[in-house]
Formats: C-alpha cells, sequence, structure tokens
C-alpha cells in the first residue's frame, strides 16, 4: 500500500498544484524584489518588474541565476532575511574554493524536513521504522535533511553519519535498522562487506534504502537490492535549494516526484536558455517556491534531464523528472562531493606547478577512486624519490583542504601527459554509471 506524508498536496489535482504555484511565485517575486538587491539588480538590467509577473507562465520573463551568481554574491548577497532571523547554514563546495553557503530560517528547515519526510514514506517509511542516516552530518545537506525527515515520519533514527563500516553495520544488525540513508557507492560498499562476513538478504533487516548525491546506474540499483535484499530508492536535492528532497523516487522507480508545493521545475537549451516543452532534454532549471532566507529563482542547476507527467501508479500528481543523465558543465561528482578540475588547477597553479594534469576516476568494489596525475617543469624534474614523494603528500594536502575530500597524487615527467590537438584531455571517467 502507498503512504504518503502529506496527502492532501502530493495528490492534488494538477489544476490546484498550478494555482498554489502562482500564488506563491507572486509572492516569491515580489519577497526576492524587496529583500534581495542583488537579484532586484538582475531584473532591473532585464526590464522586468514584480507588476509583469501574474503567474508561472511569466517565469520565463526573470532572469536566471548560476553557480557564478553564488560565488559573486558570497557570502550574504543573496539573503533574503536578516541574519537574526536565520539559525542555520548548510554547504557544499564552489568552483574555486569559494563555497555554496545556504541559508534557513527554521520555516525553511520545518518544510525542508517535511520534503525528506515524503520521500521516506514514498519509500514504504512510517513510525515503526528504524531510519540509519548513514550521510555526512555538519555541512554536507544529506544527513541533516534526511535525519529531520524521519523525525518527522516518527521513525527511530540512529544518525550515524558517513564512514566507520563496522559500526554501521553493527547498529544494522543489533538495532534492527529498516531504512537506510546514504549515497549509493556506500550502500553497495556496505553490501559486499555484509556478504563477506557471510550474511544473506534475508539475514539483514533492512527493507529500503534512499540513495543520493551521486550518479549511479540501473545496474548499481539492482546490485544493490539483490546484496541487501531491499528496494532501493533516489532522491535528488541541491545545497542551494534546501538539499535532498527536491524530487523523489515513488514505489513505481521510474524516475523522481518534484514537490511542486515548493518548487518549479522548467527545462531549458542549455545554450541559449529558451524554455523547452515537456518531455524534450535539456538542462533543468529550479524556482525555490517557499524559501525565505535563500530564496533562488530560475537557477541552472547545470543537471540534464527530461520531465514527465505521465500518471503514475503511486496516485502522486507531482511532474517527474528522470535520472540526471548529465552536466552541462565541468563538474564531477566523487563520492558524492562536488569537485571542479578548476578547483584543483588553483591547488596546483598556488603550489608552483604548471596546469598540466589529468584526473582519472574509477569506481574499485563500489568505492570511486581519485587519481590526479601531475606533470613536473623540466626544472622540477628530479629522480629523487624522497622529494616526489614529499612533493606528493603536500599536494595531496593542498586538494584535500580545496575539495573536502582525497585523491591521489602521482608526479610525473614533463610532456608525459598526452595531448590531443595541442589539449590535454583533462578527465578520465571510468566508472560505469
Amino acid at each position: 500500500m502507498e503512504r504518503y506524508y502529506q496527502p492532501e498536496i502530493e495528490c492534488a489535482p494538477v489544476e490546484k498544484i498550478k494555482a498554489l504555484q502562482d500564488e506563491r511565485l507572486l509572492k516569491q517575486v515580489q519577497h526576492v524584489w524587496d529583500n534581495v538587491p542583488y537579484y532586484r539588480h538582475l531584473m532591473e538590467e532585464k526590464g522586468v518588474t514584480p507588476a509583469d509577473i501574474k503567474g508561472t507562465q511569466d517565469l520565463h520573463k526573470l532572469p536566471f541565476l548560476t553557480k557564478d551568481d553564488l560565488r559573486k554574491a558570497y557570502p550574504y548577497g543573496l539573503m533574503g532575511k536578516p541574519k537574526k532571523d536565520c539559525v542555520r547554514i548548510q554547504s557544499t563546495s564552489g568552483t574555486t574554493g569559494k563555497r555554496v553557503v545556504a541559508f534557513y530560517t527554521q520555516h525553511d528547515i520545518d518544510l525542508w524536513e517535511d520534503c525528506c519526510a515524503r520521500a521516506i514514506m514514498a519509500a514504504g517509511g512510517t513510525e515503526e521504522d528504524v531510519c540509519q542516516v548513514s550521510y555526512g552530518y555538519g555541512l554536507f545537506t544529506g544527513g541533516p535533511g534526511l535525519n529531520g525527515g524521519s523525525h518527522k515520519v516518527g521513525c527511530l533514527t540512529v544518525p550515524t553519519s558517513s564512514g566507520n563500516t563496522e559500526r554501521q553495520i553493527m547498529f544494522i544488525q543489533d538495532l534492527e535498522s529498516t531504512i537506510l540513508c546514504c549515497t549509493p557507492s556506500y550502500a553497495a560498499y556496505l553490501g559486499e562487506t555484509m556478504k563477506e562476513m557471510g550474511l544473506t538478504p534475508d539475514q539483514i533487516p533492512l527493507k529500503a534504502g534512499i540513495f543520493g548525491a551521486e550518479a549511479w546506474s540501473e545496474e548499481m540499483r539492482q546490485d544493490i537490492q539483490n546484496t541487501l535484499g531491499i528496494k532501493a530508492y533516489d532522491i535528488y536535492g541541491l545545497t542551494e535549494l534546501s538539499g535532498p528532497g527536491v524530487s523523489f523516487e515513488c514505489s513505481e522507480q521510474s524516475g523522481m516526484h518534484i514537490n511542486e508545493d515548493h518548487f518549479i521545475a522548467e527545462i531549458i537549451d542549455p545554450n541559449t536558455g529558451e524554455v523547452l516543452p515537456e518531455g524534450t532534454k535539456g538542462e533543468l532549471v529550479f524556482t525555490s517556491l517557499t524559501k525565505e532566507a535563500f530564496p533562488l529563482l530560475r537557477y541552472r542547476t547545470r543537471d540534464i534531464c527530461v520531465l514527465s507527467r505521465k500518471k503514475c501508479s503511486c496516485g502522486r500528481t507531482f511532474i517527474k523528472m528522470a535520472k540526471p543523465m548529465g552536466r552541462s558543465d565541468d563538474m564531477l561528482i566523487i563520492r558524492g562531493v562536488n569537485v571542479f578540475p578548476s578547483q584543483i588547477e588553483a591547488v596546483l597553479l598556488n603550489a608552483g606547478y604548471p596546469a598540466n594534469y589529468q584526473i582519472i576516476i574509477d569506481r574499485v568494489r563500489n568505492t570511486d577512486t581519485f587519481d590526479v596525475q601531475v606533470e613536473m617543469t623540466p626544472e622540477m624534474f628530479t629522480d629523487n624519490v624522497g622529494e616526489i614523494q614529499k612533493r606528493q603528500a603536500a599536494l595531496e594536502a593542498g586538494l584535500r583542504s580545496m575539495l573536502g575530500i582525497s585523491a591521489k597524487v602521482v608526479l610525473v615527467a614533463p610532456k608525459t601527459i598526452a595531448r590531443s590537438e595541442g589539449k590535454a584531455v583533462r578527465v578520465i571517467d571510468k566508472r560505469k554509471i
């Protein structure tokens, strides 16, 4: 039996959802115009005022926001409420070391947790469940979002955070955890480890998993489901919009329902910015309808996907988005963390290395490997192994500080990274996803 957290909106007639979006959009545009000078200036440049926006049909008239705007406005330039009304920040890494910092009022957190509660109930969660949240806590949105959603559903919440696999498995067994929330690659790793321990799916108490923050294939889903004996559900979100729970999968497992009472989704042509018809592949753009502290309008996610309003067997009427099929920028997601080649470049240049490098990513035993090969200049070149190891360790420390995850650095002789038509291939992604 399908369960809903807020059935009156999750299963509302589409006309009711559209009317709510129109009403909320007008309020939000006025709120942003009055309280966010940065965006008001963008509107003025485009010759648009709140009076020009009569409903969602006028959304296309508003200017876009990009990650570059977030960097320029860092830290407080896009805030819609004074600091005294905000109670929390969450953060993710940005393109050049400037982090994306999102702000929340208590009301924002309540609504975000509602969205995560909807995802947990769509995965079959109830107050009878034990929900183990193995996403990272702290600045990362995964842990806090699902933790709050789990509380709202009334699950017994186990806030294990990420890592410490032995303890994760002990709690799954001893506390009889039924729902697991983490990245898909970590779920697969937990499954592999349990298999090595001789545990069969029927000896694992889990029944469902809510996995997001990185790309994963249908094959990976099947593997996780078979190893853990669960049903694996996808969840999508961005720190800029709140975090996980912008959209979530239901029992049909055929795309993620977008919480349309809080977010309007558009698909645009990434090159022209033109809005594309439903069912067309393009870049996903979100407008946040209810965020008070960080109210982003027409934020370009850079994720490429398709929207569909095809009737869903679960009874929800929210539009669905397909799994993102790639990016319209150069961002990589490694172990759930956003990584931009420009960040790696910044570390190398600051340490006096040329920007001749290659990023090699693979997935070994369900965990992303992350290697960076860096060319030395002829002046730097040495065959002193101790010296090379010391330099590699220094770069690894610099990258860990910039990215928040560890990479393995290998220094190579000058001119050894292959050039194609004079331009090095910067990223080699061997993951089958």
